[in-house]
């Protein structure tokens, strides 16, 4: 057990790494005394860096999927740490706050914070939405938010959380954030991150728009791209900051909000980027390969 323990802790951040726009967030392992005999099957836990993916309800419903996480002696859960919710005659919310427990602790408490005030925002500016409806005696109006996560991809070196969010006022719009996290090496990653310039920009969207006209052959998919109607609404490019994620395959995925780029019976668009595309722009192979 201490081989492997030595092992971990001596690993080097690799020096391509240094490129990331988060800047690595290390301090020294905590060493935990422990006066009870640990029994093998925990022992194989542990070395098998066992993650438990749980979501805790308002009746204290555990569910758990399990991965693999190479953190020693660590559990990493990803939880439901608190639901807001209102049911007021024509006005509903619920809104579930992910936490992230076993993560180094200063991006976990970054990460942590950041969904928790994303979710409290949500939480009053709908209260003040209800409020401006009700003075305006408008409060026979339907309206509604829910918010929620998953985890999208946990391999041995990344953990991509989604978050989710669904207005509903009449017909409902939903946007989703992604987070994508290097357990190893204790980082956020970024898209211009992965990439030595913003060449890649162009290299994307070009091959999105060649992805949107090929499942345009089928006249059920529809995309704004070359749509007169849509004028400076059809999709030109993508942001530097795009959504995206990377998959347990080591494949970018670039992700729009429902309505970004066509009709809202496209759902959440998502492209997935050839890593042939990519190589010769990358910083490295470190994520996609």
């Amino acid at each position: 057990m201490n081989k492997f323990r030595n092992e971990y802790e001596n690993i080097e951040i690799p020096d391509e790494l240094e490129f990331l726009v988060r800047t690595t967030i290390k301090e020294q392992e905590k060493k935990m005394k422990r006066k009870n005999i640990i029994n093998k099957s925990v022992i194989a836990a542990a070395v098998a860096g066992v993650v438990f993916v749980g979501s805790i309800n308002l009746s204290s419903e555990i569910s758990y999927a399990l991965s693999e996480v190479p953190v020693l002696g660590s559990i990493v859960r990803v939880l439901t740490f608190k639901t807001f919710e209102l049911k007021d005659n024509n006005f509903d919310a619920q809104l579930k706050t992910p936490a992230i427990e076993g993560l180094d602790s200063k991006l976990e408490a970054m990460l942590n914070e950041k969904y928790l005030d994303e979710n409290q925002k949500l939480y009053d500016d709908f209260m003040k939405e209800i409020d401006e409806l009700k003075k305006a005696d408008m409060d026979e109006a339907h309206m509604g938010i829910a918010s929620g996560y998953e985890v999208k991809t946990d391999t041995d070196k990344l953990l991509v959380i989604g978050r989710y969010v669904v207005n509903t006022v009449g017909s409902s719009s939903t946007t989703i954030k992604y987070d994508t996290i290097d357990k190893q090496n204790k980082l956020l990653i970024t898209l211009p991150s992965l990439f030595k310039d913003e060449a890649y920009i162009e290299i994307i969207s070009e091959n999105i728009k060649t992805q949107m006209k090929e499942q345009m052959k089928d006249e059920n998919n529809v995309y704004w791209l070359e749509d007169e109607m849509m004028g400076d609404e059809n999709f030109s490019k993508i942001d530097k900051n795009q959504s995206f994620y990377i998959t347990k395959d080591n494949q970018l995925v670039i992700a729009f909000d429902k309505y970004e780029v066509a009709p809202g019976y496209m759902g959440n668009p998502e492209f997935i980027i050839p890593n042939e595309l990519l190589k010769d722009v990358l910083v490295s192979e470190e994520y996609i390969k």
